[in-house]
């Protein structure tokens, strides 16, 4: 495969991820939704490994990581899919546009890297306010967008604490093993919640929330994950980073145009805000630096 339709391909499916979520969860129920789709992908996740023999390390770093993988994917997958009920499917993809700045302020102060710029601190301070202005704007959706805006707010937080987490750890376990141990965590903790939860199995699973979980369990966990390895190993992570500037703007779009989502002049001004404190954050500094260069020189 091409590195351009790698890229390309990364985009398209986390920009229609959000909306598969919603589709799963809201028609059977978003219990069955997230362990059934996490069941899936176990099970090819397990096929592909045998299919590349691939082998899971079981040493006691490994096995950390697998455990760190698996905490964080159930505590921010759960958190989406319950948020998915409250809020329009665009609105996920937005609010987890704020993981890349939760995760670097977690990196500042657990991995001892580098200080926040002047930079990234308005970055923050802009996708702040984005988060406020969007939470102004969920008053017209009812009182349960708050609690949307609240689980994925969750959601971005366990997801940047697993990231670090496992970037402390530091194992040597190849990136298709993290997710594989992950998997096996999450996929028993999911079930147990569903039993104890006391949520009847679907008596019938409609064919548009049948497919959207197919799609989540095959496509997004499996070849999604191929492709963005692929694409991080021949690309340099700015334009990594990109991504997910792009894909909260599509699905959007993709939710409004196929599940009659309304946009808003609070979710747009909040989804701008948003994604420009992301560009700050990312950038501002090589911007800053490259302005600099350009005068001396």
């Amino acid at each position: 495969m091409s590195v351009p339709a790698a890229y390309i391909g990364i985009i398209l499916i986390w920009s229609t991820t959000p909306l598969a979520i919603q589709w799963s969860g809201t028609e059977v129920g978003y219990l069955f939704g997230i362990t059934s789709r996490m069941i899936l992908g176990v099970i090819v996740g397990l096929l592909t490994a045998m299919l590349f023999s691939i082998k899971l390390p079981w040493h006691a770093a490994a096995r950390r990581t697998y455990l760190a993988a698996g905490l964080g994917l159930f505590f921010a997958m759960t958190a989406v899919y319950w948020s998915s009920q409250f809020i329009p499917s665009g609105w996920i993809s937005v609010l987890f546009g704020l993981a890349p700045i939760v995760t670097g302020v977690m990196a500042t102060l657990w991995l001892s890297e580098k200080a926040l710029s002047v930079s990234r601190i308005i970055g923050m301070l802009l996708g702040l306010a984005g988060l406020a202005i969007m939470l102004l704007g969920s008053q017209a959706l009812g009182p349960g967008a708050a609690y949307g805006i609240a689980g994925m707010l969750f959601s971005v937080t366990a997801y940047s604490a697993s990231a670090v987490a496992i970037k402390r750890i530091a194992a040597d376990v190849p990136a298709l093993a993290t997710t594989i141990g992950g998997l096996v965590v999450t996929v028993p903790l999911l079930i147990a919640v569903y039993v104890i939860s006391g949520e009847p199995l679907p008596a019938m699973v409609p064919a548009r929330a049948l497919l959207a979980i197919v799609y989540l369990g095959v496509i997004d966990s499996v070849l999604g994950f191929a492709m963005y390895y692929y694409v991080l190993k021949h690309v340099d992570t700015t334009r990594v980073a990109l991504i997910t500037v792009i894909t909260p703007v599509i699905a959007l779009m993709l939710g409004h145009l196929l599940n009659g989502e309304a946009l808003q002049t609070e979710t747009l001004a909040g989804t701008a805000a948003i994604l420009s404190g992301l560009l700050l954050f990312e950038y501002g500094q090589r911007a800053g630096q490259w302005v600099r260069d350009t005068m001396i020189g």
